[in-house]
């Protein structure tokens, strides 16, 4: 029985075919038409984005709040009624391997009595004078708590420089100073992922080439995902100039934008090299590879979005903003897929698997005629393994659920927690600074927290009212896993 028309995408005209699936089709196909144009556009906008990220890009500092919470109402009060004892706290740590502090007592109060002329610092305590003593009981090891009306992040690379010259004197006479608690955003050096990075590309070069076979096949995604990154960023760094983003969403962001680029390009690479395999026009292909994978590309980009934002809905601000920081790498990623790709899949045309590394995995074509081949006699393991998935379903589900019960075994386990100087480098100031303090004053001494009384409606004197909170306080159980 003949049948008129065909079902073939190959078989339609690319007038025909563009026209019938619509706009996505259209923009898709004038890439590929002209993709010097697009690809400089792009490139353009790049270098635009990166000058304008050094030129004009935000700070990035955690800056915590957790709205309606005790913390919060408590830090609000200190800045109302105590500004000294408000604002970001730091550590500045003392100690001698012998003898005591006291005997060099002038050059350590000499340094605290510096440490209050530096800009920005509300106050510093002496901690020969300090209620709780902050001397350890055997006298190698003190420490002055400093309070700052800024995040010590924002103050500038210079104001190590001239923290390091309040505590010279102390150093020259033989006395160790190092820097704790929220100065650690002061003297951390500068996180370099350029090592990380580039093991992460390397890996992710040699998994394309192995499981796609074709060299241009697999740089394309890499290529186009990096430069999405690269702008996207950028835009993330600018508007961190208005609103306040996390110290983890640059890394957060770079991760996401660079999965979702490489997916993305992949997914649209794959479909256009299986047309081209069936003879498709290179512009006519790129036109329908964005118009149908091209589509899905725009709906996984806003289902993340919005996934993203979602987090908002811990009613955490810092929580929602590190979503918030990922979304423009995922935007920029599916703007990169429908256009620098179809470009550079224009551009690249037929020769998509000229170097190869082995011979290019595709979907077996459709049989043209009665008699032809089924696709399961041609295709290739993966195919198979999924038309036994088709034949099998229940089995597969019960393995798939057996293997994420074993995987879920260490959740039962699970302990949530904040990471602490005590988990950086031990050639990090913040790390020595926290395993004197930890030496010098036992377990917990690197746990402080500070309790704030509201004395505007109570009638028991300020007084009676500490010494019945150091009582209740000092009755209370230690955690079980923590000595008292």
């Amino acid at each position: 029985m003949a049948i008129s028309g065909s079902s073939d995408p190959a078989s339609v005209s690319p007038c025909r075919a563009s026209s019938r699936l619509g706009r996505l089709a259209r923009l898709g196909s004038a890439c590929a038409r002209r993709p010097w144009l697009v690809i400089g556009i792009w490139l353009a906008v790049l270098v635009l984005a990166v000058i304008a990220r050094q030129l004009a890009g935000g700070v990035f500092s955690d800056n915590v709040e957790l709205p309606q919470t005790q913390s919060t109402t408590g830090a609000a009060l200190l800045r109302a009624h105590e500004p000294s004892a408000a604002g970001s706290s730091g550590l500045v740590v003392f100690h001698v391997a012998t003898g005591s502090l006291g005997a060099d007592r002038a050059q350590v109060e000499q340094a605290v009595w510096a440490l209050h002329g530096l800009p920005d610092v509300l106050s510093a305590s002496n901690p020969f004078a300090t209620n709780p003593a902050a001397l350890s009981a055997d006298g190698r090891t003190a420490y002055s708590t400093v309070q700052f009306d800024a995040r010590p992040k924002t103050l500038g690379a210079d104001y190590l420089t001239q923290l390091n010259g309040t505590v010279s004197a102390a150093r020259a006479g033989g006395v160790q100073v190092d820097y704790g608690g929220a100065l650690d955003e002061l003297t951390r050096p500068p996180l370099n992922d350029r090592t990380s990075v580039l093991v992460g590309f390397a890996v992710a070069v040699i998994v394309l080439l192995v499981g796609f076979g074709s060299v241009l096949g697999a740089l394309l995604p890499l290529a186009t995902a990096v430069v999405s990154v690269m702008i996207g960023s950028s835009i993330l760094a600018l508007v961190a100039g208005v609103i306040s983003f996390g110290t983890a969403s640059p890394t957060l962001a770079v991760m996401i934008g660079l999965g979702v680029g490489v997916d993305y390009a992949l997914f649209l690479t794959t479909r256009f090299r299986q047309q081209i395999m069936n003879g498709a026009d290179p512009v006519a292909a790129a036109g329908r590879t964005v118009a149908t994978s091209g589509r899905s590309v725009l709906i996984a980009a806003t289902t993340v979005s919005i996934a993203l934002f979602g987090l908002y809905a811990s009613g955490i601000t810092f929580i929602g903003q590190l979503g918030f920081a990922a979304v423009f790498s995922v935007l920029v990623a599916a703007a990169g897929a429908i256009t620098l790709v179809p470009a550079g899949l224009g551009l690249i045309g037929g020769r998509i698997d000229q170097y190869t590394v082995r011979h290019p995995v595709a979907e077996a074509a459709v049989p043209q005629a009665a008699g032809a081949s089924s696709s399961s006699e041609s295709s290739d393991g993966w195919q198979r393994y999924a038309a036994g998935i088709e034949r099998h379903p229940w089995t597969f589900i019960a393995a798939g659920l057996a293997v994420l019960a074993v995987l879920a075994i260490p959740l039962a386990s699970i302990r949530l927690g904040h990471v602490d100087n005590g988990a950086d480098p031990t050639s990090f100031t913040d790390r020595r600074a926290y395993d004197l303090i930890g030496q010098g004053f036992g377990p917990g001494a690197n746990g402080h927290f500070t309790i704030v009384i509201d004395l505007a409606h109570s009638t028991t004197s300020s007084a009676n009212l500490a010494r019945t909170t150091q009582l209740a306080l000092a009755a209370t159980p230690a955690s079980p896993d923590r000595a008292p």
